[in-house]
């Protein structure tokens, strides 16, 4: 467990304290021209020792899964019309698809997302959205009418978690006294929560169908397994972001704004100091914000970024693989689609291959997830 105050040095909070005048936007500035593109979103852990972790451990080879065979697929058309698809959700054929991009103008190469490498998944129900507050609050409440569970929410162990400092009113960026190192438009915020998603000054209101936020894997996990779902694996959620389209950049296509048309929730104007909003949202989107992609899924990039199931790694074997489920442990997980907070200039990760990893009791303000489930056919 890392208390926010070890991800800070003294330089940083002397920095911090200076938010209100223009000299510390002239630092702000000189931070975001001097260093390389990283929005500071994987590096948001609460772990101590993940980056030594991280430098001792030897990555896995490959990932888990069986290889893909030659042999023809079974899954028919007509089998999928067939069934029941739950409400709310998607139903994804299976089939084989190229994952991951090996496009060096736009991928990062330190996330992994290449080399190319054919994947199969069976078939998969997803929902269409992130699970949104209004879903998140029944769980709560039903978790809470049972007298035996005993889960509780990771910010409510810890009592804070990570927001955008200028999405922050006045009062709680007074009280906010450390900011990460690297990336100083964060700030720990005591008391931020899903409820509370800029501190305990903020609220929900007008904002029941935007995606819920703050919310660890292991509060993702215990959603999904609830409502009698799962968490989508890396290559299952890439699938279905595709929307059956090989090797398109986003979901839509390869264009961000086809025609200058927004497509997605993204950060517009100077990063991090203004965010010009001109796709209409400044923070969080509702989940059917923007056109769905041709497999009807809402805001697979963009918007908040979503936890899946596998483990991280960073160097993958190009062999064919079939339902593969990345390592079998490791410190992080991965985090798909990237948020409102990516930025053409600087953090480019709304893309189907994109990735980056954060531990699993990490919670941010531009964090979410959606469900998945496997789907079983007609015999």
């Amino acid at each position: 467990m890392m208390l926010y105050s070890d991800t800070v040095t003294e330089k940083s909070k002397a920095d911090f304290r200076m938010r209100h005048s223009s000299v510390f936007c002239i630092i702000l500035l000189n931070f975001v021209v001097s260093t390389s593109s990283d929005c500071g979103c994987s590096g948001l852990s609460r772990d101590a020792a993940s980056e030594a972790l991280a430098a001792r451990n030897v990555e896995p080879a490959s990932c888990i899964g069986t290889s893909v065979s030659a042999e023809s697929q079974t899954q028919t058309e007509s089998a999928l019309a067939d069934t029941t698809i739950p409400t709310g959700m998607v139903l994804i054929p299976g089939g084989s698809f190229l994952m991951g991009s090996d496009d060096a103008e736009h991928i990062f190469p330190s996330d992994g997302e290449s080399p190319v490498r054919q994947v199969y998944v069976d078939p998969f129900y997803i929902d269409q959205t992130e699970v949104t507050n209004r879903q998140f609050s029944r769980f709560l409440k039903s978790v809470a009418k049972n007298a035996t569970a005993s889960f509780k929410l990771e910010t409510d162990k810890f009592g804070w978690s990570y927001v955008f400092i200028h999405h922050l009113s006045p009062a709680t960026l007074s009280q906010t006294e450390n900011v990460v190192q690297n990336a100083p438009w964060w700030g720990a915020v005591h008391g931020a929560d899903w409820a509370h998603p800029e501190g305990p000054d903020s609220d929900l209101k007008g904002r029941l169908e935007h995606p819920a936020v703050h919310v660890s894997w292991h509060d993702a996990d215990a959603y999904c397994r609830w409502a009698g779902k799962r968490l989508p694996s890396e290559a299952e959620w890439e699938r279905a972001a595709r929307g059956g389209h090989e090797q398109w950049r986003h979901p839509w296509g390869n264009d961000l704004e086809p025609n200058g048309t927004h497509m997605a929730n993204v950060f517009q104007g100077k990063f991090p100091l203004r965010n010009l909003a001109a796709d209409g949202f400044n923070g969080t989107a509702p989940g059917r914000a923007f056109a769905p992609n041709d497999y009807g899924l809402y805001n697979m990039v963009g918007n908040v970024w979503e936890w899946v199931s596998d483990y991280w790694a960073s160097k993958h074997s190009s062999a064919p693989l079939r339902n593969p489920e990345g390592p079998a442990s490791g410190d992080r997980k991965v985090q798909k689609g990237g948020s409102f907070l990516c930025h053409a200039s600087y953090c480019n990760r709304y893309r189907n291959s994109a990735r980056i990893g954060n531990t699993p009791d990490s919670t941010t303000s531009n964090v979410g997830f959606r469900c998945s489930r496997a789907a079983t056919l007609p015999e």
